[in-house]
């Protein structure tokens, strides 16, 4: 894997929200530190503290430490050296992140993939990043079996959320889920994760921290590409160090006393860096929660009692949709963030009203951000807030508003492709170099910037108004319509719930607009509902923007994040309408 070392900006840019910051936090030093490096330089402030809680278990930060070392040593006792790539498939376990620190303890690349990918697309991924080792849950076991010997890899090492349990919460999972999990027969290629940690405590040798630099490959998460493939992100030390620094900038009432829910899965860059790692940093406590489930939100808000939550809009649509949540207080949350989609501005307000009726006081606040730039690039600060926008840029992230292909800036207000410049963004596409040079380019200026595909404006001040992916804007008779603004206006109904938008073919107009629509409970179809919205539509958008077909369902296909699959919504259509004409023929 070679890249450009292109961190730092060459040439100044101008950055109207820098008044927001102080002048020393517009550009971020980086020191020539590991993730590894970093979180323990920063975790020996705070020993005694409490790192994870895991049904019960508590892992100080001094446990956490000597876990990660005997794991490193581990690694290194079965052949793991600097620069290999070894893929973890799990959910939020403490063995995860065990493993994942230990491997950049090292200097081993950690490929995070979901655990329930299926078959094809595991083997896929371990040849596509010539895996070595596998780090895997054992539900996965029944599908690594059938596909680990046409790959590279050499050793699975299995691990359970039953391992950091309890004795008693242990027995119970195993009474349950366990058993109907396939046990993996123990031969050369599969070791339990006990075991591989006994052989590296009975070897000798020591595992000093490798020496890295900032932009060092550390980690490989996955996103998909503009062909709608995935493509592996390859992120530096730099990278994710620099987000964290960032973070304790943005987020500065975050510190060793808050109790974060770590919901958001670590193999998204959204969960490991800001749910977990910025947690980490600053001493605080994470909740691990490995298998979330809507109904038992307010279970969870009522035993942890966090200070700090964190999640994709879902999240938020399963606190206020629990019927639970009627007595549950939500006054010790400090911040409540959301990432990985954005919502519209009356959705935002309904979730604060939420938020204050069970005694919060703080309000919900959306960041805009992408798994090539560590997550995070703009969010609606406490001390910089503008309602209905997605926030100013980090400190230390530079964003431009572009004529859409090329690197032309827009001014303040017009709608452009919204470019990313600064130490987060990623090194590339692990062995891809199309869609690398497809996403990266040096503008004018000389400085490296990441195309985001993403439509937006910016203000005077620097504040960004996300509108949509480009590929999801629709053309109609020329016009550009943006489903987000449609998605909006159908939301201010009392009976919708959610909504998305999709165009479908016209005869003529190329393109027109079809709405999804999802009701809240206590309402039904009708067609005098559908006139309803038909006339919000009318009175709110321009002619061509008006859908002209409506669809309503009980809810909407997500993708594994979180986020609605409109690309799912798409395929639906297409696959619909070439039944119906092949119907119209065999007529």
């Amino acid at each position: 894997m070679k890249f450009l070392n292109l961190i730092g900006l060459k040439k100044k840019q101008n950055a109207p929200w820098q008044k927001y910051y102080q002048k020393k936090h517009m550009n971020i030093e980086l020191s020539n530190e590991s993730i590894y490096q970093y979180l323990k330089r920063h975790a020996l402030k705070y020993k005694k503290n409490i790192a994870i809680e895991y049904f019960g278990t508590n892992i100080t930060y001094n446990e956490f430490l000597h876990k990660i070392n005997a794991c490193a040593k581990a690694f290194k006792n079965q052949g793991i050296r600097k620069g290999d790539v070894v893929s973890i498939l799990s959910a939020n376990i403490p063995e995860a992140l065990i493993a994942f620190y230990a491997l950049n303890k090292i200097g081993a690349v950690a490929n995070m993939l979901h655990p329930l990918l299926s078959e094809n697309e595991i083997k896929e991924a371990l040849i596509t990043y010539q895996t070595v080792m596998v780090v895997a849950m054992d539900l996965c076991y029944s599908k690594l079996k059938n596909i680990v010997n046409d790959t590279e890899v050499y050793k699975v090492i299995i691990i359970s959320p039953k391992d950091a349990m309890p004795y008693f919460t242990k027995i119970g999972y195993e009474l349950t889920k366990g058993r109907k999990i396939e046990k993996p027969h123990k031969d050369d290629t599969y070791i339990l994760w006990k075991d591989f940690i006994a052989l590296g405590k009975n070897s000798t040798k020591k595992v000093p921290d490798e020496p890295v630099k900032k932009d060092t490959p550390a980690v490989i998460l996955q996103s998909g590409g503009t062909t709608g493939n995935p493509k592996g992100i390859v992120l530096s030390n730099g990278n994710f160090n620099a987000a964290t620094i960032q973070a304790k900038i943005a987020l500065p009432d975050l510190d060793d006393k808050d109790i974060v829910l770590g919901i958001m899965p670590i193999f998204h860059g959204f969960g490991l860096e800001v749910s977990i790692n910025d947690a980490f940093n600053v001493g605080a406590k994470v909740v691990l929660i490995p298998s979330f489930k809507a109904s038992e939100f307010d279970k969870l808000l009522t035993k942890h009692k966090p200070t700090v939550l964190i999640g994709v809009p879902t999240l938020f649509e399963a606190l206020m949709t629990n019927e639970r949540m009627t007595n549950v207080s939500l006054s010790d949350l400090k911040y409540v963030i959301t990432g990985g989609d954005t919502l519209k501005k009356e959705k935002v307000n309904k979730i604060n009203q939420f938020l204050h009726s069970h005694g919060a006081k703080t309000n919900f606040t959306q960041g805009y951000g992408m798994t090539e730039a560590v997550a995070a690039i703009s969010f609606d600060l406490k001390y910089a807030s503008h309602p209905g926008t997605i926030g100013i840029p980090w400190p230390g992230t530079y964003v431009q508003i572009v004529k859409p292909g090329t690197d032309e800036e827009v001014k303040p207000g017009e709608d452009g492709e919204i470019c990313i410049s600064g130490p987060t963004v990623m090194l590339g596409y692990y062995n891809n170099e199309k869609e690398t040079n497809d996403a990266l380019h040096i503008h004018k200026d000389g400085n490296l910037w990441l195309h985001s595909g993403d439509i937006g404006s910016m203000d005077k001040d620097g504040f960004i108004t996300y509108k949509q992916r480009i590929k999801r804007m629709i053309i109609t008779s020329g016009y550009n319509v943006y489903p987000s603004q449609i998605e909006e206006v159908l939301e201010t109904h009392e009976a919708v719930l959610d909504s998305t938008v999709i165009g479908i073919p016209h005869p003529y107009k190329v393109e027109v607009a079809k709405a999804y629509i999802v009701l809240k409970k206590g309402y039904k179809e009708t067609p005098k509902l559908k006139r309803e919205l038909e006339n919000l539509c009318k009175k709110n958008l321009a002619h061509y923007a008006i859908p002209k077909e409506f669809e309503f369902r009980n809810s909407l296909p997500k993708t594994i994040v979180g986020k609605v699959d409109f690309r799912k919504l798409q395929q639906e259509n297409i696959e619909k309408r070439a039944k119906e004409k092949n119907e119209k023929k065999e007529v």
